[in-house]
């Protein structure tokens, strides 16, 4: 009973994603997967614009709504073969951040979202090295100085937002001198955020994803490192899984070796998003509970097979 609270498709995340969101809905299905989160990214400012993008807000606003009502179609096409959440990924870029995502929820009934943090001193973090050195420039040169201060915009991202999952918490080491080192290795205080924050999301009854992505990214563990899962664990924090699939190829990518990284955490169970008419994740969310499964009944699937 796999599930993913992460993807994003072609159709309508064009810049970085492929395939349709249909054909990513039917690979999951082929997958005999029981849940899929659709949550393309929210809209940005065209001051927030990727290198070479050329977007507007109305016209990013405009994307989303078409994605909105075509998720919509597309789970009562596939209702019964498959648990379709219709979201979004937050972004966390600047103050005018929170209103872009209040806009979302008034606008359309969703089901969650994720939140994120992609930036810091509102420079992309997970673009490409060259953006990312910029970044760690302006937080003093060393990866340190831009580890602390993701961690302190993801603080602030999570009191403005409660997003009901935090996405790859750890992003922010991808681009770094050395992607696979230990947390409690770095000096200075970045530890102490990184309980900080999870101390929070377990107090407001947030979801944190284990998610597959830093994989096939070349990392040696998903997202959140083991030993962030483990401090989590110990707070009676809960854990979802999610691919951040950006195309077919993509969905339930690495899950064998997700697997692996939740037993070595020590990890018992793993919850999932189910629309149940019954509120119990967020009021803003009505009618989705968190559900939960023991980790030893994921084994065995076809999807976490090596």
């Amino acid at each position: 009973m796999p599930f993913s609270h992460h993807s994003h498709s072609g159709q309508f995340c064009p810049d970085h994603a492929k395939d349709t969101l249909e054909d990513v809905i039917l690979t999951a299905i082929s997958k005999n997967m029981q849940v899929l989160a659709l949550t393309e990214h929210m809209p940005r400012g065209e001051q927030d614009l990727y290198p070479g993008e050329k977007s507007t807000l109305e016209s990013l606003t405009e994307l989303h709504d078409r994605f909105v009502g075509e998720a919509e179609r597309l789970r009562e096409k596939y209702s019964g073969r498959i648990e379709i959440l219709v979201g979004f990924e937050g972004e966390w870029i600047r103050d005018e951040s929170l209103k872009l995502m209040q806009d979302r929820l008034r606008k359309h009934r969703m089901d969650m979202f994720v939140g994120s943090v992609h930036h810091v001193h509102t420079i992309p973090i997970d673009y490409d090295k060259v953006t990312y050195v910029e970044a760690r420039r302006k937080s003093g040169g060393a990866d340190e100085g831009v580890f602390g201060d993701y961690f302190d915009a993801q603080w602030n991202m999570l009191k403005a937002m409660k997003p009901p999952i935090v996405g790859h918490f750890d992003l922010i080491r991808l681009f770094s001198d050395d992607a696979n080192r230990h947390w409690k290795d770095c000096g200075g205080d970045i530890w102490e955020k990184i309980l900080r924050n999870l101390r929070y999301i377990a107090e407001y009854g947030g979801l944190l994803e284990l998610n597959s992505s830093a994989l096939r990214k070349g990392m040696t563990e998903p997202y959140p490192k083991v030993e962030i899962c483990r401090a989590f664990i110990e707070m009676h924090g809960r854990f979802v899984l999610s691919d951040d699939s950006h195309g077919v190829h993509q969905v339930a990518l690495n899950y064998p070796r997700m697997l692996s990284a939740i037993r070595e955490a020590g990890i018992q169970e793993i919850y999932f998003l189910k629309r149940t008419g019954k509120t119990g994740l967020d009021p803003r969310f009505p009618g989705v509970q968190a559900v939960d499964v023991p980790v030893a009944s994921l084994e065995g699937h076809k999807v976490f097979e090596p």
